[in-house]
């Protein structure tokens, strides 16, 4: 297999897709998780503090992200750690849910 057959069997496999954005964008995406969390843990503070109450729709929002890149990751490459990531976003969404409407629901 000559140098032209490699790299065309690497373009196929990677559709035309630049690799160095690829990078960039899964270095993004661990970012933005971490600013989403920071950001809305000062507000579910601020929130509590002002006596605002308890504000678990923040976090069911902010954890959305990371299920479905685990549930992505999963289902694509099947790699069983994401598999129980997901599940646990998952839960924990679910929970954040439930409080959240409750909380609405008896205010």
């Amino acid at each position: 297999m000559n140098k032209e057959e490699i790299l065309e069997k690497s373009r196929q496999e990677n559709k035309n897709k630049d690799i160095y954005e690829q990078e960039i964008i899964k270095q993004g995406n661990a970012v933005v998780t971490s600013v989403m969390v920071i950001l809305a843990t000062v507000f579910f503070i601020i929130q509590v503090f002002t006596g605002g109450g308890i504000n678990y729709g923040l976090y069911a929002i902010v954890f959305c992200h990371s299920m479905v890149l685990s549930w992505m990751k999963w289902v694509k490459l099947r790699q069983h750690p994401q598999l129980a990531l997901a599940l646990l976003y998952t839960v924990c969404i679910l929970l954040f849910s439930i409080c959240h409407i409750y909380n609405l629901l008896t205010l």
